[in-house]
């Protein structure tokens, strides 16, 4: 009895022992992967977030901090390692986690890092690329490519426009990682109303938060503007909002149904559009940049009377030109409306035509031949404005644009002498318009010429330029070969009158 419960005992310890054999000890140094976790992402706090720090690490953090509540743990890599942080943004998408940037000194950076990771309540840390032991503590070090994906976080969709995405990897790999919709601007201009694709983001996506990401929005025109102008859809011939530069306007200049005033007054609305969409077609190929066909109409006419407001200015009826706005927007061409004050002030009589110009296809221009001084009256004298009453009216037509979400307008000044636009210098540019000097000589072209150089000259920078072919005072008239070939600058807006 007592040997057969001795070999029970002995058969026990075998199989105890060939079990133990079988299962190695564990291993020290391993380091079991964590379980799945859910980041829970962060709707931004406003419709539109603005991320401009100047250092890209500051700006990681930024974008971790906007767009992320906690994360159970976070990718690293090196600052200013672009081989590093390619690896890096992969691993941050597949893990649906922050990428932050290590700076390569102690610092104030790399105590926001160390911050955000905290604040995140971040349990590992997953470092792509050399970072110093040192740099990072207080949480788990792992390698990445032992992390299991987490679960999907859940959040509003939210709109991310980089500035440039190698630039700013980290910053579009936590978006991408939250599930952001990435723009990639790329060619680092931050005006969004230049970029087509800003526009049609934005137009697609109208109620989406919106984060912008760069160093050089800091410097961008306002985003709550430019976002909105984006928003409603419109762009230019060739793309984008921006009149200038990227764009060539040709106009048909003129007084609807007066001859005699301009070759727009030749034909009626229809007409018009197609005789100056031909024009502009002529120009196309000669241009480097898309042509836009333009009307320019004279809105108010100066007078040879003083009229029942002692102003020597006729003003149209802004209801008689409405069906060449509407008609114009349908056809993808651009209106200006031109204003001939005589007597009157340029700010007051804008404001007659603020329906007209809360469309986004409508420009205003200034003759300041035509503004007279009290005891003056046209084709007497030659007019002319200061730049404080100038100033007055692009301020009206810029916050007008801003409030409404519209975009860029050409701010057109028409100048043939430098006493015309009186201290030009003190003009101010504006960045909800372009303006644009346009020089009206006529006569024979070494004339014209000599002018345009004369008006050109001393002139500020950032100016537009605009060129007049006269059909019947030139001499000759330039065809649009030789208007691209002698005129010099190359104008910017092309207009025959």
């Amino acid at each position: 009895m007592r040997a057969r419960t001795l070999r029970a005992a002995l058969a026990t310890l075998a199989v105890v022992a060939l079990a133990a054999c079988a299962s190695p000890a564990p291993s020290r140094t391993a380091r079991p992967s964590p379980a799945p976790a859910t980041a829970t992402l962060r709707t931004p706090d406003r419709s539109i977030t603005v991320l401009d720090a100047a250092d890209p690490v500051a700006r990681a953090v930024a974008a971790s901090r906007t767009l992320f509540v906690s994360s159970p743990g976070v990718v690293v890599a090196p600052a200013g390692n672009a081989a590093a942080l390619v690896r890096a943004a992969a691993e941050s998408g597949r893990l649906r986690v922050p990428l932050l940037l290590v700076p390569t000194a102690d610092g104030p950076a790399l105590g926001a890092v160390r911050a955000e990771i905290g604040r995140l309540e971040a349990r590992w840390i997953a470092p792509v690329g050399p970072i110093r032991a040192s740099a990072l503590t207080g949480a788990r070090r792992l390698d990445a490519a032992r992390v299991p994906p987490p679960r999907a976080g859940s959040g509003r969709p939210v709109l991310a426009l980089v500035e440039d995405a190698t630039a700013d990897a980290a910053g579009a790999a936590t978006a991408r990682a939250a599930g952001a919709t990435i723009v990639d601007l790329a060619d680092g201009d931050c005006d969004l109303t230049r970029s087509p694709k800003a526009v049609a983001a934005l137009a697609a996506q109208r109620d989406a938060p919106v984060v912008l990401l760069g160093a050089g929005f800091a410097g961008a025109p306002s985003p709550e503007w430019t976002v909105a102008a984006d928003r409603s859809g419109f762009e230019l011939a060739g793309g984008g909002q921006r009149p200038l530069p990227g764009h060539r306007f040709v106009a048909l200049y003129g007084v609807p149904g007066v001859p005699a005033l301009g070759a727009l007054g030749d034909q009626g609305i229809d007409a018009s559009i197609r005789r100056v969409k031909a024009l502009a077609a002529r120009y196309a190929p000669l241009s480097d940049e898309p042509v836009v066909p333009t009307l320019e109409i004279i809105a108010t006419v100066a007078a040879g009377a003083a009229g029942s407001d002692g102003d020597w200015s006729n003003e149209l009826d802004p209801d008689s030109l409405q069906p060449w706005v509407d008609a114009a927007r349908r056809a993808g061409v651009e209106v200006i409306l031109d204003l001939q004050p005589g007597r009157a002030d340029f700010p007051s009589q804008a404001k007659r035509y603020a329906g007209l110009l809360e469309r986004p296809n409508v420009g205003l221009a200034l003759d300041p031949e035509w503004r007279l001084g009290p005891h003056e009256v046209p084709l007497k004298q030659i007019g002319s404005v200061s730049a404080v009453e100038v100033n007055r009216t692009s301020a009206w037509l810029a916050d007008l644009v801003s409030a409404r979400g519209l975009p860029p307008k050409l701010f057109v000044l028409h100048q043939f002498r430098r006493s015309m636009l009186r201290d030009r210098d003190h003009i101010v540019q504006r960045s909800e318009l372009t303006t644009v000097i346009h020089v009206d000589g006529q006569g024979g072209q070494p004339d014209k010429q000599a002018t345009w150089r004369a008006v050109h000259g001393g002139a500020p920078t950032g100016l537009g330029w605009g060129w007049k072919n006269f059909l019947h005072k030139d001499h000759p008239t330039l065809t649009p070969q030789q208007t691209m070939r002698d005129v010099r600058p190359t104008p910017d807006l092309i207009t025959y009158q």
